[in-house]
C-alpha cells in the first residue's frame, strides 16, 4: 500500500512539474506570437491601441511641417545673402558683366586696368551711401566709428626678373604691406599712400582689399518672421600667383547673421514667432515620447531574446541562431530613435533661431532634413505589414550584403579611374581639374549622362593626351556599363526572384519560427462570422487581418 501511495505521489509531482514547463512554454509562445505581431493584429488579439503607430503618424506630419517651415525661411535667408554676394560685385567690381568667369569674377591683362580696378573700389567704397539701394552701409565699433577699409599686398622680398635672358634672382619670402583708409578720407589717401600703389608686378604676389559692412535682411517681415541683421565680411583679392599676365580678381563675402541690437516692429510678425515655438516645443514632446516608446519596445525585446534563449538551452541544449537574433533586435526601433534625437536637436536649434538667439541655419537645417529622411524611411517597417510592398524590402534586405560587397571591389577600380583621369585629364579639361570632379564626371557618365560633351571639351592640341583620353573614357564607359552596372542588377534581380520563390514554395523555418507553429493563435475577441469573412477578404489585408493557427509573420 505504502509503495502504492509513493508511486502516485511522484506520479503527481511529475506531471504538475510538466504542467508547469507547458505552462511556461505557453506563455512565452504567446508573448513572442504577439511581439511580432502588426498594430492592428495587436489591437484584434487583445484590443491594445496602437499608441506607438499614432505616435509615428502623428509625428511625421509634425516633422514635415516644421521642416516646410523653416525651408521656406531658410530659402529667404540664401536668397538674401546670394543677392547680396550678386549687388556687391556689381559695386565694387569694375567692367563685371554679371556672369563670373569659371573661377573668378573678372580678369584684367594690364598694369592700368590693375590700376583702375583698384581706385575703382576705393572711389566705390567711399559712396557707398549714396549708391546702394538696398538697406547696407558701413560697420561701427563699439564706441561708433566707422571700421577702416584694409588694403594690403603680399609681394616677394627681393627679384629681378629678365626674361630676354632667361635670368631671374628671387627671395622666396613673401612681405605684407598694409595701409588702412576711412571712408569718409579714402579719395585723399590715395595721394598720401602713393607709393603703396607703386607696383613691381614680377614681384606682386596678390593685393587684398577686406572690409566690413552691415545689413538688415526685410524680406523675412513679408513671411511674419523678424528681420535679421547680418555682418559682410568683404575680401576682394588681385591675384598674380601665376605671373601669367593675367591677373584674377574675386569677391568673397562671408555673411554671418546676429540679432538686432535695437529693433521695433508692429503687426503680426511677433506673434507670429510666439506660435511657431510652441508648435517646435510640442513637436520635441511627441519625438520624446516616441523616443521613449520604441526604447521600450527593444528593452522587452532583449528580454524575449533572453527568454527564448534560455528555453532553447534548458530543453534543447542549442544557442540561438543569427537569424533569430536579428528578429529580436529590431534596426527600425533604431532608425526611429536616432531621427527622434535629431529632430529634438533640430527643433531646439530652430527655437533659439525664432528667439534670435542662435543664427546657424545650415547646422539646424541639416539635423532636421536628416530626421525627416530617416523619419519617412521609417515609413517603410509599416509597410511591410502589406504582402505586395513587403516583397520590395525583403528584397532589399536580402540583396544588401551582396550589394555592398560587390560596390567595395567596384569602387577600387573607380577610385583607380579616378586619380588617372585627374593626373592625366585635369590640365586639359575642366571637369577632371579635381579629384571631386573626375568622381562626379565619372559618375554622371556611369549613368550614361553628357557622354558627347565630355568627349568634346578635351583640348586636343596635345595628340598623345587626345589619344589617351579616347582610351580612357572608352574602357571605363564599356567596363562599368556593360559589366559592372548589369551584375550590380543582376544581384538585385537574384535577390528578387530568390523572395518570390520562397513566397511560392515556403520560406526556410528557423528555430523561432518552428516554436512559433507549434501553438495556436491568440484567442479573439467575440465577432459576428460576417466580420470575420469581411476581415479575411479585405484589400488592406494587415489591418484587416485575422492570423491564421499555424500563421506567423515576422517583420524586423
Amino acid at each position: 500500500m505504502e509503495l502504492l501511495v509513493r508511486y502516485l505521489d511522484r506520479s503527481n509531482s511529475i506531471s504538475s512539474v510538466m504542467t508547469q514547463d507547458v505552462i511556461k512554454e505557453e506563455n512565452l509562445r504567446d508573448d513572442l506570437r504577439y511581439y511580432f505581431m502588426s498594430p492592428c493584429e495587436k489591437y484584434r488579439a487583445r484590443r491594445h491601441i496602437p499608441w506607438k503607430l499614432g505616435v509615428q503618424i502623428l509625428k511625421i506630419i509634425m516633422i514635415t511641417t516644421q521642416l516646410i517651415l523653416f525651408g521656406l525661411n531658410n530659402q529667404l535667408v540664401v536668397s538674401y545673402k546670394e543677392e547680396n554676394m550678386m549687388a556687391l560685385k556689381n559695386l565694387f567690381l569694375k567692367d563685371y558683366s554679371g556672369v563670373d568667369e569659371d573661377d573668378y569674377s573678372v580678369a584684367v591683362y594690364t598694369q592700368q586696368a590693375v590700376h583702375n580696378s583698384l581706385f575703382y573700389v576705393l572711389d566705390q567704397y567711399s559712396q557707398l551711401g549714396r549708391l546702394s539701394v538696398g538697406p547696407i552701409s558701413y560697420a561701427e565699433d563699439e564706441d561708433g566709428k566707422l571700421l577702416p577699409l584694409t588694403l594690403c599686398k603680399e609681394y616677394y622680398k627681393r627679384g629681378s626678373v629678365e626674361p630676354s635672358n632667361e635670368a631671374y634672382d628671387i627671395d622666396a619670402q613673401l612681405e605684407t604691406v598694409c595701409v588702412t583708409h576711412d571712408p569718409n578720407t579714402t579719395n585723399q589717401r590715395k595721394t598720401q599712400n602713393s607709393s603703396f600703389f607703386d607696383l613691381d608686378f614680377y614681384r606682386l604676389v596678390d593685393i587684398k582689399i577686406t572690409f566690413q559692412l552691415r545689413g538688415i535682411n526685410l524680406q523675412t517681415v513679408r513671411s511674419r518672421e523678424l528681420p535679421d541683421c547680418y555682418a559682410f565680411f568683404v575680401t576682394i583679392t588681385f591675384d598674380n600667383q601665376c605671373h601669367s599676365g593675367k591677373v584674377k580678381i574675386f569677391l568673397d563675402i562671408d555673411a554671418q547673421s546676429c540679432a538686432c541690437r535695437d529693433w521695433k516692429i508692429s503687426g503680426t510678425a511677433q506673434k507670429n514667432t510666439h506660435y511657431l515655438l510652441v508648435f517646435d516645443a510640442f513637436v520635441i514632446i511627441v519625438c520624446l515620447t516616441s523616443a521613449v516608446l520604441c526604447t521600450r519596445s527593444i528593452v522587452l525585446a532583449v528580454r524575449l531574446l533572453q527568454r527564448f534563449s534560455r528555453f532553447l538551452h534548458e530543453n534543447y541544449n542549442r544557442k540561438v541562431c543569427e537569424d533569430d537574433q536579428s528578429e529580436f533586435l529590431n534596426g527600425w526601433y533604431l532608425l526611429v530613435i536616432i531621427s527622434d534625437l535629431l529632430a529634438i536637436i533640430g527643433s531646439i536649434l530652430k527655437m533659439e533661431i525664432q528667439a534670435k538667439s542662435l543664427t546657424s541655419y545650415d547646422v539646424c537645417s541639416i539635423f532636421l532634413g536628416t530626421s525627416t529622411l530617416m523619419v519617412w524611411v521609417g515609413v517603410i517597417r509599416y509597410l511591410g505589414y502589406f504582402q505586395k510592398y513587403n516583397v520590395l524590402i525583403l528584397t532589399m534586405k536580402a540583396a544588401f550584403p551582396k550589394v555592398l560587397r560587390f560596390c567595395c571591389c567596384a569602387g577600387m577600380i573607380y577610385l583607380g579611374y579616378t586619380f588617372c583621369g585627374w593626373i592625366v585629364l585635369g590640365p586639359y579639361h575642366e571637369k577632371f581639374e579635381g579629384l571631386s570632379r573626375v568622381a562626379e564626371c565619372l559618375f554622371s557618365l556611369l549613368n550614361g549622362d553628357d557622354m558627347f560633351t565630355t568627349f568634346a571639351q578635351l583640348k586636343d592640341k596635345n595628340i598623345l593626351v587626345w589619344l589617351f583620353s579616347r582610351a580612357y573614357l572608352y574602357s571605363f564607359i564599356s567596363l562599368f556599363i556593360y559589366m559592372v552596372l548589369s551584375l550590380f542588377i543582376a544581384l538585385i534581380t537574384d535577390a528578387y526572384e530568390t523572395i518570390k520563390r520562397y513566397q511560392k514554395e515556403g520560406f526556410p523555418l528557423t528555430d523561432l519560427q518552428k516554436f512559433l507553429r507549434e501553438q495556436k493563435d491568440f484567442p479573439v475577441a467575440e465577432e459576428s462570422s460576417q466580420t470575420d469573412v469581411h476581415a479575411r477578404h479585405s484589400v488592406l489585408c494587415c489591418c484587416q487581418r485575422v492570423p491564421e493557427n499555424d500563421d506567423v509573420i515576422l517583420i524586423s
